[in-house]
């Protein structure tokens, strides 16, 4: 049965927008680049292009940080083929195809330049907020980093990197690393995929921890093993600090580590999940209450800043949404340029 995974390539975060398409086309020959102003109209073709692929393919969905009504591409790897946005990919990239959705409309569209500016002032509004809130993360970093054993966390990691790869032979092969977002701060609210990512794989390792504990590093060390072991990875960067990891999985093992703190907590539901809890091991017992009040001090000078940095991402979807409504075209011509796309596919 052909199945659909959902993910993210690109981010709002404290570092801006980031682009992680180009580690995703890896084996991919061809590119089709859809080119268009209206973003829904762009969603709408290819969204028509996941309903005529589903039943027969795998397909990877390409998620939006505009938001829900929105997707940014789908991935056929079985047909070596790609169909995104001209917001993710550029003209030159090897194997691109442009198709400028234009060429099948009459009616010119309206100049809407200054409404687009108001957009990505908005935007950069939330980056800047983004910004500040991780300075001062950083801040509540320090308070646990000083209370930390790290050759415990060390240990703990050498420990599952010798469970998952014990009997597995070495590939002698270059690993690929396919660079993704399980979830982003859209237009439309903060929004991630981790239960639908974990729900396929067998072995499932939550990591807990608080911030300054060692939880990407930790991951970090994971990953650089498997792909020592010639196994590829799809490595999950952490929304808020995209120099951060937020979940390494390795199909070939059937296994991912992830996360599990908020503001994407999840917690056990099987009986093979595990927990690793570097708090409970690496921390010096009674950090939390010691340092309660600079902690509870530092957590809401952060989180107002990302609290107002999301106010300005979702004026910037009221700004797009109106953008959207002065777009016309009609039902069967989004359905002749979905058909001129399939016969480029």
């Amino acid at each position: 049965m052909s199945k659909k995974t959902y993910y993210f390539v690109t981010g709002n975060t404290a570092g801006g927008f980031v682009n992680y398409l180009s580690s995703n086309l890896n084996n991919i020959d061809q590119i089709i680049i859809v080119k268009h102003p209206s973003a829904t109209l762009k969603a709408n073709i290819i969204n028509r292009l996941i309903q005529t692929f589903q039943t027969t393919y795998d397909l990877e969905i390409l998620c939006s940080t505009l938001g829900n009504d929105y997707v940014d591409g789908v991935i056929i790897r079985d047909k070596q083929t790609a169909v995104v946005t001209d917001r993710l990919a550029a003209a030159d990239m090897p194997g691109a195809i442009v198709i400028d959705l234009e060429w099948f409309l009459q009616e010119e569209k309206k100049p809407l330049s200054e409404n687009f500016i108001a957009i990505n002032q908005s935007v950069q509004k939330a980056y800047d907020q983004f910004e500040m809130g991780l300075n001062i993360h950083d801040d509540l970093e320090q308070i646990y980093i000083h209370q930390m054993d790290f050759s415990r966390a060390d240990e703990l990691a050498d420990d599952l990197i010798e469970k998952l790869l014990i009997g597995v032979p070495r590939k002698e092969r270059t690993p690929h690393v396919f660079r993704r977002l399980f979830g982003t701060n859209t237009l439309d609210g903060a929004v991630n995929f981790v239960s639908h990512l974990i729900t396929p794989l067998t072995y499932r390792y939550y990591l807990k921890g608080r911030a300054g504990t060692g939880k990407s590093v930790f991951m970090k060390k994971v990953a650089e093993a498997c792909m020592n072991h010639g196994l590829d990875i799809e490595l999950y960067h952490c929304s808020f600090d995209p120099n951060s990891v937020d979940m390494v999985l390795v199909r070939d093992l059937d296994f991912c580590i992830f996360d599990s703190t908020a503001p994407h907590e999840k917690n056990p539901d099987r009986r093979d999940d595990v927990v690793i809890d570097l708090y409970e091991e690496a921390v010096a017992p009674g950090t939390d209450e010691t340092y309660a009040d600079e902690i509870q001090r530092t957590t809401s000078a952060y989180k107002a800043h990302m609290t107002k940095g999301m106010k300005y991402l979702k004026d910037a979807g009221r700004l797009l949404r109106g953008i959207e409504r002065n777009y016309k075209y009609i039902d069967r011509d989004v359905e002749r340029m979905k058909d001129f796309i399939l016969q480029h596919v």
